[in-house]
């Protein structure tokens, strides 16, 4: 998956042996505040290896890895009359290619993603203790569901 714009082209693209290790070193660059938000890649790995629903990807951007993502493509924690839908489980950019527009590209790539494989939502989850990521779920069009799981707000997007 690729979408190009502003003279950049970003990719989601398998995370593999020959990137694995630039993969695991993102969590380092982020600040004490975006540690808290979302967990160490290598621990969203270790998840993926375990979980069959799992579908990371890293995020490359002109031949650089520049940060993670990674879905769950199990809905069964989805209120029913949203079904079928995906989870953002995990998603990060490293701190030195943040503010340069890649997290929307990269949003827009996921429901691109989510669109062809005939989801209706998008859901996802994030820590409440400062403005973002919130924030920037909300103005890329996610919703807050007012529901809190395991000490994070609930969002959805609905894809039309």
């Amino acid at each position: 998956m690729m979408v190009s714009g502003d003279d950049n082209v970003i990719k989601l693209i398998e995370v593999n042996q020959k990137n694995i290790f630039k993969v695991l070193s993102l969590s380092k660059t982020l600040d004490d505040y975006q540690q808290t938000c979302v967990a160490p890649n290598a621990v969203s790995l270790a998840q993926a290896y375990v979980s069959p629903q799992a579908w990371p990807r890293a995020i490359e951007v002109d031949g650089e890895i520049v940060g993670f993502v990674m879905l769950s493509l199990d809905d069964s924690d989805v209120d029913l009359s949203d079904q079928p839908a995906y989870h953002l489980w995990r998603f990060m950019i490293a701190k030195p290619h943040q503010s340069k527009g890649y997290g929307k590209k990269v949003l827009d790539l996921i429901v691109e993603k989510a669109k062809a494989d005939g989801r209706k939502y998008l859901y996802t989850s994030c820590e409440m203790g400062g403005t973002m990521p919130f924030a920037f779920y909300t103005s890329y069009g996610f919703i807050d569901t007012h529901v809190v799981d395991d000490g994070e707000e609930v969002l959805k997007l609905k894809l039309d």
